[in-house]
C-alpha cells in the first residue's frame, strides 16, 4: 500500500470495522472459557487454554495496531524530565488475605522474538519402576508424568489478558492517547525502553501464513494499516 493510497483510506470506517470484529472475537473467547466480562478463571483444561492462546495472541497484536492507527493524528506535549526527589521512608499497613492480582493495561509494544539455540529438552515417556521381587512394590506412576489434554492448567494470566484486551477496545481513544504520550517521550529520549518502533520487525506476533480464524484476517489488515498510518504520521 503506497502513501497515496493511504491518504484515500477512510480511517474512521477502517477503525470501526476492525474494532467491531475484534469485539466479536473477544466475546467469543469469553464464551469459550465460560466467563462473563471482568471474571478471571482459576483453571482451564490444557486443550482449551491452548486454543484460547492461539486466538488471543494475534488479537492482542491486532489491537495494538488499531491503537497505532487511532493515534495517527494525535499530538501530545510532554514536559522534560524533572530531577527525582529523595525518597522518604513510609510505613505500610499489613493486609490480611491474598490480594487479587491487578489487571495490567494492554502493552503498547510488541514483544520481540525469542531466539533460543539450546537443544530442546526431551522428557522421557517411560517411568522407571525398578522392584525387587518379594521385597518392594512397583512405584506408582505420577498422575502428571505424561501431559494430558484434560489437565487443569492455571488460567489466571489468560483471564487477565482477556480483560485488558476488552478494556483496550472499550477505551480505544484513551489507549491512543497513551500511545501518543509514548511517542512524545520516545522523541525526547525519556522512555526506559530503547525501542523506537512499537511494531517488531518482520511478521506480527501470532501471524499465521494460512488463516484458520477470523482474527488472522483482522491482524493482516490492521498490520498493513498501521504501517501506512506510521508513514503518514512521519511525513
Amino acid at each position: 500500500m503506497t502513501m497515496a493510497q493511504g491518504q484515500s483510506i477512510n480511517w474512521a470506517r477502517a477503525i470501526a470495522r476492525n474494532r467491531d470484529a475484534l469485539l466479536r472475537i473477544v466475546a467469543a473467547l469469553f464464551a469459550m472459557v465460560g466467563l462473563a466480562d471482568g471474571e478471571v478463571a482459576a483453571t482451564l483444561p490444557r486443550h482449551l487454554r491452548n486454543c484460547v492462546i492461539r486466538i488471543l495472541r494475534p488479537a492482542e497484536a491486532a489491537v495494538r495496531r488499531l491503537v497505532i492507527i487511532a493515534a495517527r493524528d494525535l499530538v501530545v506535549v510532554v514536559a522534560p524530565a524533572r530531577r527525582k526527589k529523595a525518597a522518604t521512608p513510609t510505613t505500610t499497613t499489613p493486609t490480611t488475605g491474598k490480594p487479587a492480582a491487578a489487571i495490567p493495561a494492554l502493552p503498547l509494544i510488541d514483544p520481540l522474538k525469542r531466539f533460543d539455540f539450546r537443544p530442546r529438552r526431551r522428557r522421557a515417556r517411560s517411568f522407571p519402576r525398578i522392584t525387587f521381587i518379594g521385597l518392594t512394590e512397583p512405584t506408582p506412576i505420577p498422575d502428571d508424568w505424561i501431559p494430558s489434554p484434560d489437565d487443569e492448567i492455571d488460567a489466571a494470566p489468560i483471564g487477565r489478558r482477556l480483560i485488558s484486551l476488552k478494556r483496550a477496545l472499550d477505551d480505544l481513544d484513551g489507549h491512543a492517547k497513551r500511545f501518543a504520550r509514548w511517542k512524545a517521550k520516545r522523541d525526547l529520549g525519556l522512555n526506559s525502553s530503547p525501542r523506537f518502533n512499537p511494531m517488531r520487525p518482520g511478521r506480527p506476533p501470532g501471524y499465521r501464513k494460512r488463516a484458520f480464524h477470523e482474527v488472522d484476517d483482522v491482524l493482516r489488515e490492521c498490520h498493513a494499516l498501521a504501517f501506512d498510518a506510521q508513514r503518514l504520521d512521519t511525513s
